[in-house]
């Protein structure tokens, strides 16, 4: 999905001044989240057939990890320095 989407969306992304290493952290945050969550969350469907659980209840146990997710992206878009800080301050 990344791989075929982001040659048309990375030019627009420069182009609105986001910093591309800011908008790939948050690109694979979001990915991850549509990873967990149903009805076509992949790593459901995997985890179900390797526990032979419900998808329900599998669903309900990776909520409190999509509700930490969702506040990091929130807090991502609200202060972009938090993803931006350490290579930053690597680079001098």
């Amino acid at each position: 999905m990344i791989v075929m989407t982001l040659p048309i969306v990375m030019p627009i992304v420069k182009v609105a001044g986001f910093d591309p290493l800011w908008f790939g952290i948050f690109l694979v945050l979001v990915v991850e989240m549509a990873q967990i969550t149903p009805p076509v969350g992949f790593n459901l469907f995997v985890i179900q057939g390797l526990t032979e659980d419900g998808l329900g209840y599998i669903a309900r146990v990776t909520m409190p990890y999509l509700l930490i997710m969702v506040t990091f992206t929130m807090l991502l878009a609200a202060f972009p320095d938090i993803a931006l800080w350490l290579p930053r301050y690597l680079s001098g």
